[in-house]
């Protein structure tokens, strides 16, 4: 059975203007319920509808774009350069380069090897990253 929610009803006067009086209706909240108006009701009772779209953003503005981007790989690549972690960097091809990373940029990292020159590896290039000590499972 659906619950019902008693009305009190107030009357407005005629304005100076000439208005019609309207009649209010201000629902009585029953602080007993536990659901609230904007969720569904649990026991059969009926949803309410959600109000049209273009009513929310009644101005036409659209809801703006996420971030381009959200820096977590810039703070990767800075506690990895600040703790001097051995790295292993997996390009595309399959080859492996062990070192740490130096820096880095939106294009490319540089990074310090003990076996051999350093590098500077294009990021387009990097299959994935992982810590030395981690290994592939």
């Amino acid at each position: 059975m659906k619950e019902t929610t008693p009305a009190v009803t107030g009357e407005r006067h005629v304005d100076k203007d000439g208005f019609a009086s309207r009649k209010l209706i201000r629902p009585l909240l029953n602080h007993t319920s536990h659901s609230s108006p904007s969720h569904p009701v649990q026991n059969g009772g009926e949803r309410r509808d959600r109000p049209e779209r273009s009513q929310e953003r009644s101005n036409g503005a659209r809801k703006s774009p996420p971030p381009d981007q959200t820096n977590a790989e810039n703070f990767y690549y800075q506690k990895q350069m600040q703790s001097k972690t051995s790295m292993v960097i997996v390009l595309t091809d399959g080859e492996e380069v062990h070192g740490c990373i130096e820096w880095y940029d939106r294009a490319c990292i540089k990074v310090n090897r003990s076996s051999g020159p350093n590098l500077m590896i294009y990021k387009p290039s990097i299959k994935y990253i992982y810590k030395e000590g981690e290994g592939r499972k």
